[in-house]
């Protein structure tokens, strides 16, 4: 299942682009064509007597103890008023759920909506909410879109988004994997395959979006089909205060030992775990390399554990999609520590990936000059550092929502023709299978111009069980290929991608037999 692409529009929009989280407010006006930001606005430690906004370069100025929705109230009017012509509001919102899988145009449902699925995301969509209130309120004749960082998440297959629970329980709860970071895993993919001049449809990339939040994306042929945050941001990674992947026994071990109720647990999986709990010095990855590099022993093991954990899925994600074509990293840490990537590099020649490490020390990335290629001229994988640009990719998104460019969904498509059972063969399969100079004969036209259905017919064979009279279709291709449904697949013992007709890479293979030699 895969949402529909979001077409870039060609000519400028400026567009502003709000990113409210529990306690900080980040936002830009963006001139889509080049990204040029018209204005900025940085707000933090709201919710408390330190809470601080700066717009552009100005000096700091204090508000006081603010919520979200009164920051807004307060600050929008004057971002708004240093660009001329904005067109569109665009809102990073955290978890789309399984409703919204591609950039959706505000109504009230879809804010009602947004606030409903605060109970998966407690955090985030609250903020991502009050955003959306008060910028309707403030500016209510102006388009406004949702861009959802689960959204690019949604082509997950069903064996990677299921947890083992019995599924009543799931569906009832709303319990799967969604992944995050999506719009940065989506904008760094694009620019490596840029850089590597080559289709995104033909490359297999690890993303590593690196910051306080931390995540892993396998980037299969322009689709994501493995990450590593979950249902939750907290599942993955280490990062700065989660915890990430833990033995769910721990949990209730601690609960009961401890006598932590959920409200501890939460505060101390999401706010005292990662890698601030671990160094006992902060979150701060350049703190954390500064301790360790005097001797301190907790940040050296925290260091060490951050990157084995990146490193791990690294090596999983390359499992999955049967190879790796473009390791990335991006966000605060991963664009700007050579360190890190120094580490989570090492141990990674199997896969063909070859750090140089003076390119790594030397590798700056900027929004103009975007990717900084690492990895030594013999490296098969290639080593990338992307500087991530959220901002901009949500400007696009809903440039082209309010443009026109993309037909918004509000509901998960299935863009899958469906078709029974059939196989395409190389005019050398062809002979190999049925006789030197055989050609294959006509039975039946298709409603596809030039294509027939053949009288010859083979026997597909897995390694669980077999499948008789397969019918062949014509004419001859470049590649040998068999589509089947999801029950031959279990029939037959194999794990059949879902995939665009002609496109057979890491496939997996069966045996054809042909008729009887007579």
């Amino acid at each position: 299942m895969r949402p529909r692409q979001v077409a870039v529009v060609s000519s400028t929009v400026i567009v502003a682009v709000i990113n409210c989280g529990s306690s900080s407010i980040k936002a830009d006006v963006v001139e889509t064509r080049d990204g040029n930001r018209l204005a900025r606005l940085r707000v933090g430690r709201l919710g408390t007597d330190e809470a601080r906004a700066r717009l552009d370069d100005e000096p700091p100025i204090s508000l006081g103890n603010l919520s979200v929705s009164d920051a807004l109230a307060q600050l929008l009017p004057q971002l708004f008023s240093r660009a001329d012509g904005i067109e569109g509001i665009g809102h990073r919102v955290v978890h789309g759920g399984e409703r919204f899988v591609a950039p959706t145009l505000i109504d009230d449902e879809v804010a009602a909506a947004v606030a409903g699925l605060a109970s998966l995301a407690p955090l985030h969509n609250p903020a991502n909410h009050a955003g959306i209130v008060a910028c309707r309120k403030l500016m209510p004749n102006l388009p406004q879109v949702a861009v959802f960082d689960t959204a690019f998440h949604a082509t997950l297959p069903a064996r990677a988004r299921t947890y083992a629970l019995p599924p009543e329980l799931a569906s009832k709860t709303g319990v799967r994997r969604y992944g995050f970071h999506g719009t940065s895993h989506a904008w760094v993919s694009a620019r490596a395959a840029e850089y590597l001049q080559a289709p995104l449809q033909e490359l297999r990339i690890v993303t590593c979006h690196l910051g306080n939040g931390a995540s892993v994306a396998a980037v299969e042929y322009g689709r994501s089909v493995e990450t590593s945050m979950g249902m939750t941001p907290l599942e993955g990674l280490v990062m700065g205060t989660r915890v990430g992947d833990i033995d769910p026994g721990v949990l209730l071990h601690l609960m009961r030992e401890e006598g932590l109720d959920v409200d501890a647990l939460d505060t101390l999986l999401n706010r005292n775990s990662g890698l601030a709990g671990l160094s006992g010095v902060g979150s701060d990855v350049r703190d954390i390399q500064e301790r360790a590099a005097e001797g301190d022993d907790r940040c050296r093991l925290a260091l060490r554990v951050f990157c084995h954990r990146i490193r791990k899925y690294i090596g999983a994600y390359a499992a999955v999609m049967g190879g790796v074509d473009a390791i990335v990293f991006t966000a605060g840490v991963g664009e700007n520590s050579a360190e890190v990537r120094h580490m989570v590099a090492q141990r990674l020649d199997f896969l063909g990936a070859r750090l140089d490490e003076d390119a790594n020390r030397d590798a700056k990335v900027t929004r103009t000059s975007p990717v900084a290629e690492i990895s030594t001229p013999r490296s098969r994988c290639r080593l990338l550092v992307v500087a991530t640009d959220e901002s901009r990719a949500i400007a696009e998104q809903t440039a082209a929502v309010v443009r026109g460019a993309h037909h918004v969904e509000r509901e998960r498509t299935i863009p899958i023709a469906v078709s029974a059972r059939h196989i395409h063969l190389t005019p050398a399969s062809v002979e190999a299978l049925f006789g030197k100079g055989h050609k294959l004969t006509p039975l039946k036209e298709l409603s596809q111009p030039g294509q027939f259905a053949c009288e010859e017919t083979l026997t597909v064979v897995g390694p669980k069980r077999r499948i008789e009279n397969v019918r062949v279709l014509g004419p001859v291709r470049g590649k040998n290929q068999i589509e089947i449904s999801r029950t031959d697949e279990f029939h037959l013992g194999v794990d059949a991608p879902v995939r665009r007709s002609g496109d057979v890479a890491n496939s997996p293979g069966v045996t054809l037999e042909g008729p009887p030699e007579r």
